[in-house]
């Protein structure tokens, strides 16, 4: 049996406005270093320990994993980012406020924007300034990778190569590996890990900075999962999802 912990990050500046994230760089709110800390102190009540850490190349993963390592002194543990862990591209519907795309479009397609399968808002062009060909991190990718819109079928494919490559080699060499990602690049791995299909998939709820295991089998499936913490906790931040699941803090 294989073990992982999956980790959303913690509650981002525009997570707390309602505003459509996806690759614009924000950070952490102070509730979202709270929610850091707090995993760190999961991990260390509960006798974790991690060998390598993966995130995506936004702040608000790579803070929370600097936070979790720092409250836990290990920060000689070595972080691997990469682009494919990245929270879907939202496209033009990214830096927009939910709500108001609601009363615009209606509630019915921005959910369909938001937790559909395949199911892309409108992409933007290669001058606007929220496009990625435009930013310094994401220079070194070959044009072709760089979307101007995402579906979730799209992140799926990114995060399972990356997956597959990468991380599924530490896990099978017996390092404990935490993965420190978004909303949706969770939900698309998590996808393959319990062979869920894409319409129960807009139903997983993942609240932010509470630590997920997975116990995996050796074909690396779910045997079971589990969340860490206090479990009148978790219940309340899913049930907070849940209530507002059309246009919660979501990205």
């Amino acid at each position: 049996m294989y073990k992982i912990v999956l980790l959303r990050h913690g509650e981002s500046e525009w997570n707390a406005l309602n505003l459509f994230t996806g690759w614009t760089d924000v950070d952490l709110t102070e509730q979202g270093i709270k929610e850091s800390k707090n995993a760190a102190k999961i991990f260390l009540k509960r006798g974790y320990t991690f060998d390598i850490i993966f995130t995506s190349v936004l702040k608000r993963c790579i803070k929370t994993a600097w936070i979790i390592l720092d409250e836990m002194d290990a920060m000689w543990v070595p972080i691997k980012r990469s682009w494919k862990l990245n929270e879907r591209f939202d496209g033009d519907l990214q830096g927009k406020n939910k709500v108001e795309m609601a009363k615009k479009y209606g509630e019915e397609q921005v959910f369909l924007w938001r937790r559909g399968w395949d199911n892309p808002a409108q992409p933007i062009p290669e001058s606007d300034p929220r496009h990625p060909i435009n930013h310094r991190k994401y220079q070194t990718l070959k044009k072709e990778e760089i979307p101007s819109i995402e579906s979730l079928k799209d992140v799926e494919k990114r995060v399972k190569s990356y997956w597959l490559k990468e991380i599924v080699p530490e896990i099978i060499k017996g390092e404990k590996v935490l993965i420190i990602a978004h909303g949706n690049s969770l939900r698309a791995l998590i996808k393959d890990l319990n062979d869920i299909s894409p319409e129960k998939l807009s139903q997983i709820n993942i609240p932010s900075g509470i630590p997920c295991v997975y116990e995996l089998n050796n074909e690396l499936k779910t045997i079971r999962s589990y969340y860490l913490g206090d479990p009148s906790e978790i219940q309340n931040a899913i049930q907070l999802m849940v209530d507002a699941h059309k246009f919660t803090k979501e990205n």
